[in-house]
């Protein structure tokens, strides 16, 4: 099993992906190539850097990796607030969930950075 796997901001990011994958197969047709196809690309960007950072050789590019990981995720919870928007029956379960893999995320950052000092 990579070290990736056993964190918790990588497990639930994954699980985050899943939930997009979900809703956004919900969405019109039209939708498929734009904001279903963003907020896909957005999601899978999330796992796939705190996988790319943990993989690394050093610290500091891992906390680089999970600073886009959380700039992606940003850029999904504008995307979602936007689906919302145009009501496309999106849970606010959804938003609590970006939440806490922001948190996590944040938290592996402050216990990266704390190890480096």
């Amino acid at each position: 099993m990579r070290s990736h796997h056993r964190l918790e901001a990588w497990q639930e990011a994954m699980e985050l992906v899943k939930q997009i994958y979900s809703l956004t197969a919900q969405f019109p047709k039209e939708e498929m190539y734009g904001l279903a196809s963003q907020m896909r690309r957005s999601a899978v960007s999330v796992p796939s850097n705190i996988a790319e950072g943990a993989a690394r050789n050093s610290e500091r590019e891992f906390l680089q990796f999970l600073s886009v990981a959380r700039g992606s995720l940003s850029e999904l919870e504008t995307q979602v607030l936007i689906a919302k928007d145009l009501n496309y029956n999106v849970d606010e379960q959804l938003l609590h969930q970006i939440n806490t893999v922001f948190a996590r995320i944040g938290g592996l950052i402050n216990s990266i950075k704390r190890k480096m000092l």
